[in-house]
């Protein structure tokens, strides 16, 4: 089915499409371009999956474009990654050079005449440096940079200096002492893609089946990527105390994206503690990415967790509480944007296993509670994330940096 506008219509009412529609009618036939590292894997490939598609669809031509990296390159801006959310690094002159090197190596044969470029976090950041400037250029950053190592903040100030405008996903991730302007814009989820989209009873226990997962007993579901940031490792940690108190699986379902070098290492560190947990059925891992699988699974779960050391914003959650499921999860980056304390989740500090294990056991055993925070989830999400949000928002940027 081709994406159209029309068909959000009945999920956010009139006035939002409407509004939409009043947005796009001067940016018809406006060239905008996005630039990112992965086509799948991770919340930025979803959302632009989506959202090219919609942003055609109401008459603005818009491209997505992904920058061919090599693996030395991906390790490397892993390592920013890392950096820009607290790390230490080693910032060497042959990682910097690497990093612009591929980033030269792309503009040679990638032609930029649009009427706006979007650059999606750190990979691409660059690459501003290697066209002849002719038209606004926008940086959206999706990680949480409330704290960012200094060294290279530093470094990637020489490129981010170069851009007409910083988006981030909280006013607490705005970089200080930058002449840049930046504004907020919410990430969101798509209510009609495979991963979120209504699906029967009947989809949900063949996918189920065919991927192994029993739902004899309360399932508790992390959906992440195997990166440290997300912690699955202390997942595991809070499965064992909640299963002396309930019986229950747990399942650990992440994505293994083409940019992220590290995943397959932090996997087999699960493995290996989960041995036994895996062995006897009470803990699954699965790396497939397969967004029916996820929505089945996510359907199917008694509790969501999100052990979240950083988070951006936390696209899972966003994705859980759309399906009315309520949420256990980190109190940082941009989960408290969507989880409101004791009302469709918990917040728990991210180390404090003890208080995960616990507020998880209260929701397993208290069903009504659990019915009532989903509700209340569900609506929260149709208010603000879902992807004709974004949308909206885009457009109101783009009537700004392109001058009408």
């Amino acid at each position: 089915m081709k994406p159209n506008l029309e068909h959000y219509r009945t999920i956010v009412g009139d006035g939002v499409i409407e509004e939409i529609y009043k947005k796009a009618k001067f940016l018809k036939g406006k060239h905008i371009l996005h630039i990112n590292s992965t086509y799948q894997g991770g919340g930025v490939a979803e959302m632009l999956n989506s959202f090219v598609p919609l942003m055609n669809s109401i008459g603005i031509n818009l491209g997505w474009r992904i920058l061919h990296g090599t693996p030395d390159f991906f390790t490397i801006t892993k390592k920013f990654h890392h950096a820009l959310q607290g790390d230490k690094i080693n910032l060497t002159k042959i990682k910097k050079q690497i990093y612009e090197e591929i980033n030269e190596i792309f503009s040679t044969y990638t032609h930029i005449d649009h009427d706006v470029v979007v650059i999606h976090d750190p990979q691409p950041l660059p690459l501003i440096k290697f066209y002849k400037k002719r038209q606004p250029w926008i940086w959206r950053c999706h990680l949480d940079v409330s704290n960012p190592n200094p060294e290279i903040l530093d470094f990637l100030k020489e490129y981010i200096a170069r851009y007409d405008l910083l988006i981030v996903s909280d006013e607490k991730y705005k970089i200080k002492d930058i002449a840049v302007e930046q504004r907020v814009v919410r990430p969101a989820i798509d209510p009609l893609s495979p991963k979120n989209k209504e699906i029967s009873k009947d989809v949900i226990s063949k996918y189920l089946k065919k991927f192994g997962i029993k739902t004899d007993k309360p399932l508790i579901t992390q959906v992440a990527r195997f990166d440290k940031w997300k912690d699955p490792l202390g997942v595991i940690d809070i499965f064992k105390i909640v299963k002396k108190e309930v019986d229950c699986r747990l399942v650990l379902c992440g994505s293994k994206a083409a940019d992220d070098p590290e995943s397959e290492e932090i996997y087999n560190k699960v493995m290996s503690k989960a041995k036994k947990l895996v062995e006897n059925g009470d803990v699954k891992l699965i790396t497939t990415e397969n967004h029916i699988l996820v929505n089945s699974l996510q359907r199917s779960s008694a509790v969501i967790v999100q052990k979240s050391i950083r988070e951006g914003f936390g696209l899972a959650v966003t994705e859980a509480l759309w399906k009315g499921k309520p949420v256990v999860a980190s109190n940082v980056g941009g989960i408290p944007i969507q989880i409101k304390d004791g009302i469709n989740g918990f917040l728990v500090e991210p180390h404090d296993t003890e208080g995960f294990a616990e507020k998880i056991i209260e929701i397993l055993q208290k069903p009504e509670l659990a019915k009532e925070m989903g509700k209340n989830g569900k609506e929260i999400v149709r208010n603000k994330f879902l992807i004709t949000k974004l949308i909206s928002d885009h457009l109101d940027i783009l009537n700004s940096v392109c001058n009408f």
